[in-house]
Order: structure tokens, then C-alpha cells, then sequence
């Protein structure tokens, strides 16, 4: 007996800690399958046909104003439980409509009594063809129609979530998004495609209750005769009367909700995301052409000067339209009025004298674009290009070690409509095109299809692209196409170039701040090495040298504690790059090997390095000959290493290192050159591919 006890105790603490919005939905389902089973009286029906019908103008207007399909991602299980309510009631209704019908039409409620009586007037026969358009404009039109566009919808959808997916993965590895926010988005087109796949199944329970309302009703028609003549010796004709009409008002009230419900799943499904609602899209898209408004204005009044019309109802439209038309030309000439005083230059001030502040010192990073791009860095237009290069800088930062410029970004009307240019320090160091409003849908090597669009190349990679318009974007994706957008492109194109001039860009500033920082956690490291040991001229160089082949100075303690074990014996920053080099070994390593248990590499033929070794032990210059023989042999085992997939690292002796990067690299600027100190001791090196073997 205690255990019991205790048991219903434990039981009742638990439902007390469920809180009842987790409850509501089981105690939803079960009244509803109560419906089908107990009796209800006409109030309760009353009741529940006037919620039934508040809850289906609850639902369209919900579906009329969210701006995105997951904005109402339950409306699938919506459309589940409103049928499952529209046929408990209808079971509910036809229990009371057999059993009591004989007493009157208001014996089954008032609503279904209104319904039967008032709606249609008391006539079965107008009732029952109402009924029927009702039940087949739901049935063949709206239901019929949504579900085709449901069905097509989840199918593009799934066709789409591979190149939905790899966009996002180029978002983020250009670092113009965060991990949080590509996993958001990832989350949200797998619950996109869900949604659709969901409104395709759920359509049909619209369609399913359709025909059960038709069942019913001839159940009801048939049943009332039988149970009215047989039971209750009524007429034929009066239990005719008697229970069709209450038939038919049970069917009205409930199929003017399923018509709403059904209306609903339209609008959701065959809406376009935009910004806007639907309401919205449609006055904004509908009443926005003054010419149309004449046009239609036109029409109508010569309509409603035809002899034997409605004039006058012709011409209040006519009326109407044409004063539409007269307001929306009157906003359109206040608004040139408005851009053309807001163009309008003030006079021309008297030229002071030049001073200091006419010198325009030359900005480190700068933007320039053409006229047709302005939209895209204007924040008073929200370009969405400027929110792009702050994360570009930031990502910079976290991954090579120090914070880039400024980038100042102006209009140069020399330059072609879609050109940008892109500056260090004044000078040029990439040139392209965008097209804002277009996507570019770069091949990435495995396309199956072919897209209609200017054919260009990818600026930041060289990759193969083609600029296509909105239309395209999901054939694109389909195809296997990455597509990214105008301001994409351009800020892949700056976090391209950011790390390939990085070393032009830390300055003696850049260089300072970082050791301010340091000196926060390691102040005597940091004092030990600048200036003791070294100077910060020096030091630049060495971290200039680091990053000319593409290693992160992020370790800052590694490096400076290299320094101070070094630094007072060797003062050449070369000698010290090669150093620093081999105490950053793992995290090099790490960058170019990354979850590989064994490291494949290019390596150099033993006669070859031994040709090199006399060199270097020699004048330390190459012959043009051997120069360009080990220039062309790198270039044909680099090439056919990445057809491997493996990484582009050369390792070869530590003395050869230094002069081989500085002379492989003018060329083939993505090689890695890595000497054999370089590589942690718990790493396993092999060499798959020998630069001069055969």
C-alpha cells in the first residue's frame, strides 16, 4: 500500500512539473476523438461550429500575413487537426441530427438551423446546390491546386539542397558568415524542405475531407427519410424537409471553414518569399501602373455605354479606376519633383587657399566601383557589400594573426559601369566585374548541365562561371553550381587578395600593436626580445618573411620565445625566419595536414638534391639551365600530386628550403615548401611524388 502511495505521489509531482502548453495538444487530440464518441447537446455544437469557424479566419489570416513559409512551419499539423475537428463535429452533429431531428430544426443547434434556413432560405434544393459548388470549387479548384503546387514546390526543393548547402559552405569558408550562422541556415532549408514535403501529405487531408462531407451528407439524407418515416411516422415529405435541411445547414457550417482552411494552404504554399506579405506584394505589384489604370478605366466606360448594361455601375468603376490612375501620376511627378531638388548643386563656394588638409595621404586598402555598384556599398541603401568586407577583415584577422586596414571604398566613373578595382597603397591588385541583381553560378568541376548568361571567371580562384539572372539561380543549383551574389563575389575577391598581399599590409603599426597586446599576459617575453635582442624594424621582416609564405603569426609566444633563444646569436631575418619556422613546424603542419594521420608530399630526387646541395655550398645561385629544368619538373609532379588530392607541400633539407621557396614560388605561388626540421616527430612522413625521378 505505501508503494502505491509513493507511486501516485511520484505521479502527481510530475504532471505537476509539465507545464500546460506541453499538455494542450494531447488534451486537444482526445476532446476531439471525444466528439466522435460521446453525445454532445446543441449548445456544445453551437460552441464548437462557431470556434470551428473563428479558428479557419484565425488560420488565413495568419498564412495572408507572414512573409515566409517557416514563419507558420505548424501549418501542416494545423491542417491536420481543423479536419480532424470539421469531421468529430460532423459525427457529432449527425448523431444528434438522427437521433432528435424529428423535434424541430433547431433540435441539432442554432448555427446549423441558421445555416439551413436563413443562408439558403429554407429551400433544400438551392441549399443541396449550393452545397455541391461549395464542396467542388474546394474539391476541384483550390484543394487540386495547392497540391500541385505543393508537390512541385518539395520537389524543387529537394532538387535544390545540394547547391543550397554548398553555397552556404563557400559563405562560410570565405569567411563572410559565421559557424552560427551557417548552421542557421542549414537548419533552416532542411526545415524548408520539410515544410513542403509536409504541405504535399497534408494537402490530401483537405481533399479527403471533401468527399467525407459528401458521404455524410447522402448518410444523413438517407438515414433522416428511413429513421423519420419509420420511426417517427412522419411524411415523406415532411421528413424530407425536416432533416435535409439540417443536413444541408450541417454541411455549410461545415464546409465554409474548410473552404477558408483550404484558401489558407493555397496562399502559403504558391506565395514567393519576398519582404512583404501577401497583401502587400499584391497592392504593391497590382496598383502601381497608372497605364493600366487608364487602360482598365478606358474599357469599362465604353462597357457602360453600351445600350441595355448597368451604366451606371460600368461608369462608377470607370470613375474609380480613372481616379486611381490620376493619383498615382500625381505621386509619381511629386517624387521626380523631390529627386530633382534633392540633385540640385548648391552654388559654388569662393576657392580658399590650398593648405595641409588638401594632402590626401594614400589609403592602404582601397574600393573603387563603378556607377552600377554604388547600390551595393551605399549604406543608405543597405548594400549589403560593406557588412561583407567587415566580415572579411574579421576572419583576416583571426586566422593570419593581425587586424587589416581600413577599406575605403569610393565611386570612379573612369572605371566600366560593373567594374570594381581593388588597391594596395595605390596601386592595383585585382580588377573584375559584378553584376548586382545576378548571380554568378561558378563550376566547380562537376556541373551537369549548361545555364544561358555572360561567361566570365571566377576573380578570386580563375574557376570557370557564368552570370545568371534570379530565374536561373535554382537550375544553377540543381546543376551543381555554386551561385553566390554580386557582393559575394567581391568580398571573396578582397579575402583572396587579403591573404595573398598579407606581408605588404603589417606595417610598424600593425607590428607595435601586436606586442601591446602581448605585453598584457607576456610582458617580460615581450621586453626580453624588443628591443633587447632584436629591433622592431627586425622583427617586421621576420614576420613579413612568415607571412610571403602564407604561415599565421597568431603564435606570437612561440615566435618571441624562438627569439630570445636565438636572437642574440643570429641577427639576419632570413636565418631567424628559418628558425622561428621550425618552432612553429606543428602548427604549420597542422595548417596543410589537418586530421591526416600520414603526411604524402612531394619530395626531391637524391642526384637532384645533391646538384642543389653543391650549389648552394658553391656562389648559392642556380644555372639558368638546372633553373629552368627544376622549375618544370616541380610544375609536372605538383600537377599530378593534386591530382591525388594531396596537399601542395614540398619538403625538402633544411638548408634548401629558404633558397627553393624564394625560386619555386615567383611561379607557382600555392606551392608549400617545408624543410624536413620542420615536421613534428609523432608525424608520419611519406613521399608519393619526386620532383626529377622517373
Amino acid at each position: 500500500m505505501k508503494a502505491l502511495m509513493n507511486q501516485y505521489l511520484g505521479q502527481r509531482d510530475w504532471m505537476a512539473n509539465v507545464p500546460m502548453k506541453l499538455l494542450a495538444g494531447p488534451l486537444l487530440i482526445l476532446m476531439i476523438l471525444s466528439m466522435m464518441i460521446l453525445p454532445l447537446p446543441p449548445f456544445a455544437l453551437d460552441l464548437l461550429f462557431t470556434f470551428n469557424i473563428a479558428l479557419a479566419i484565425m488560420v488565413l489570416l495568419v498564412s495572408m500575413f507572414t512573409q515566409k513559409p517557416l514563419d507558420f512551419a505548424a501549418f501542416p499539423a494545423v491542417l491536420l487537426f481543423t479536419t480532424l475537428l470539421r469531421l468529430s463535429l460532423n459525427v457529432a452533429s449527425t448523431r444528434i441530427i438522427l437521433m432528435e431531428g424529428h423535434q424541430g430544426g433547431d433540435s441539432a443547434g442554432k448555427v446549423i438551423e441558421a445555416f439551413g434556413e436563413f443562408l439558403v432560405g429554407g429551400n433544400f434544393a438551392v441549399g443541396l446546390v449550393v452545397f455541391l459548388i461549395l464542396v467542388i470549387i474546394n474539391f476541384m479548384v483550390i484543394t487540386k491546386g495547392a497540391g500541385r503546387i505543393a508537390e512541385v514546390g518539395a520537389r524543387f526543393m529537394l532538387d535544390a539542397m545540394p547547391g543550397k548547402q554548398m553555397a552556404i559552405d563557400a559563405d562560410l569558408n570565405a569567411g563572410l558568415i559565421g559557424e552560427d550562422e551557417a548552421r542557421q541556415r542549414r537548419a533552416d532549408v532542411s526545415q524548408e524542405a520539410d515544410f513542403y514535403g509536409s504541405m504535399d501529405g497534408a494537402s490530401k487531408f483537405v481533399r479527403g475531407d471533401a468527399m467525407a462531407g459528401l458521404v455524410i451528407m447522402v448518410v444523413n439524407v438517407i438515414g433522416g427519410l428511413l429513421i423519420g418515416m419509420l420511426q417517427h411516422d412522419m411524411g415523406f415529405g415532411d421528413a424530407a424537409r425536416t432533416y435535409t435541411l439540417m443536413t444541408i445547414g450541417d454541411g455549410l457550417v461545415a464546409q465554409i471553414p474548410a473552404l477558408v482552411i483550404s484558401t489558407a494552404a493555397g496562399v502559403t504554399v504558391s506565395r514567393v518569399t519576398t519582404d512583404q506579405d501577401v497583401g502587400q506584394q499584391m497592392i504593391s505589384q497590382l496598383f502601381v501602373n497608372p497605364q493600366v489604370m487608364i487602360l482598365a478605366a478606358a474599357v469599362m466606360g465604353l462597357l457602360g455605354l453600351v445600350p441595355g448594361m448597368p451604366n451606371l455601375v460600368f461608369l462608377i468603376f470607370t470613375a474609380l479606376l480613372g481616379g486611381l490612375a490620376w493619383w498615382l501620376i500625381r505621386q509619381k511627378e511629386r517624387q521626380l519633383v523631390e529627386q530633382e531638388i534633392a540633385s540640385e548643386a548648391p552654388p559654388a563656394p569662393e576657392a580658399p587657399e590650398a593648405s595641409w588638409e588638401d594632402v590626401q595621404l594614400v589609403d592602404t586598402l582601397g574600393l573603387e566601383v563603378g556607377h552600377r555598384l554604388i547600390p551595393l556599398v551605399d549604406a543608405r541603401q543597405q548594400g549589403e557589400l560593406l557588412g561583407r568586407i567587415k566580415s572579411v577583415r574579421k576572419k583576416f584577422a583571426q586566422e593570419v594573426g593581425f587586424l587589416p586596414p581600413v577599406v575605403h571604398i569610393r565611386d570612379n566613373l573612369e572605371l566600366g559601369a560593373n567594374a570594381y578595382l581593388l588597391t594596395l597603397k595605390g596601386a592595383e591588385i585585382g580588377r573584375a566585374e559584378a553584376f548586382p541583381g545576378q548571380w554568378l553560378a561558378i563550376d566547380p568541376g562537376q556541373v551537369t548541365g549548361e545555364l544561358k548568361g555572360v561567361m566570365t571567371q571566377d576573380p578570386a580562384f580563375g574557376l570557370p562561371a557564368v552570370w545568371v539572372d534570379s530565374s536561373q539561380r535554382e537550375h544553377a543549383q540543381v546543376y551543381g553550381y555554386t551561385v553566390v551574389d554580386a557582393s559575394t563575389v567581391v568580398a571573396t575577391h578582397l579575402n583572396h587578395l587579403l591573404h595573398r598581399h598579407a606581408a605588404e599590409m603589417l606595417g610598424r603599426a600593425e607590428v607595435q600593436k601586436l606586442l601591446d597586446k602581448l605585453k598584457e599576459e607576456q610582458q617580460g617575453l615581450v621586453e626580453d626580445v624588443v628591443p633587447k635582442a632584436i629591433s622592431l624594424t627586425v622583427l617586421q621582416r621576420l614576420l613579413q618573411n612568415l607571412l610571403e609564405e602564407e604561415v599565421s603569426i597568431r603564435d606570437m609566444r612561440t615566435i618571441l620565445d624562438a627569439l630570445a633563444e636565438h636572437a642574440p646569436q643570429q641577427q639576419d631575418p632570413h636565418e631567424l625566419t628559418a628558425l622561428v619556422r621550425i618552432a612553429l613546424g606543428r602548427g604549420i603542419t597542422q595548417q596543410w595536414f589537418a586530421g591526416r594521420e600520414e603526411l604524402k608530399v612531394i619530395g626531391l630526387d637524391s642526384q637532384l638534391e645533391q646538384i642543389l646541395t653543391q650549389a648552394m655550398n658553391g656562389n648559392g645561385a642556380l644555372e639558368p639551365g638546372l633553373a629552368e629544368t627544376l622549375m618544370t619538373q616541380t610544375e609536372q609532379a605538383l600537377e599530378r600530386h593534386e591530382a591525388s588530392g594531396e596537399p601542395p607541400v614540398l619538403v625538402v633539407q633544411h638548408n634548401l628550403r629558404a633558397m627553393l621557396a624564394r625560386f619555386l614560388r615567383r611561379r607557382l605561388r600555392h606551392l608549400v615548401v617545408m624543410s624536413q626540421a620542420e615536421i613534428p616527430d609523432d608525424r608520419s612522413l611519406r613521399v608519393t611524388t619526386l620532383v626529377g625521378g622517373r
